[in-house]
């Protein structure tokens, strides 16, 4: 069974960093192209970025495009999500789940992991 866990979250100031980390378990993770997502309250759960097995090739969405980084490490069944210069928009619960790439980027699992809450304070 696959278990995702997300940390890493927390309060911030507008402008401030903060770097989330997923950890996988119950399969192997480094063949898959990995991604985050986010659920600010009242909306839907959106894509914000993905990296491919090998972490040559990234994409974000344009909200975050220059202020988030997405890596990982395979050895460690883990991937991040560096956040820098936050906005009080970017206040949302954080998950991580592999990701089907093509027209969309969908999540690859039903099963998510309990999230990481992040709030950016104006």
């Amino acid at each position: 069974q696959v278990q995702l866990v997300e940390s890493g979250g927390g309060l911030v100031q507008a402008g401030g960093s903060l770097r989330l980390s997923c950890a996988a378990s119950g399969r192997t993770f480094s063949s898959y192209v990995m991604g985050w997502f986010r659920q600010a309250p009242g909306k839907e759960r959106e894509f914000v970025a993905a990296i491919n097995w090998s972490g040559d090739s990234v994409y974000y969405v344009n909200s975050v495009n220059g202020r988030f980084t997405i890596s990982r490490d395979n050895a460690k069944n883990t991937v991040y999500l560096q956040m820098n210069s936050l906005k009080p928009e970017d206040t949302a619960v954080y998950y991580c789940n592999a990701v089907i790439t093509g027209a969309r980027i969908l999540p690859r699992f039903d099963s998510w992991g309990q999230g990481t809450q992040v709030t950016v304070s104006s």
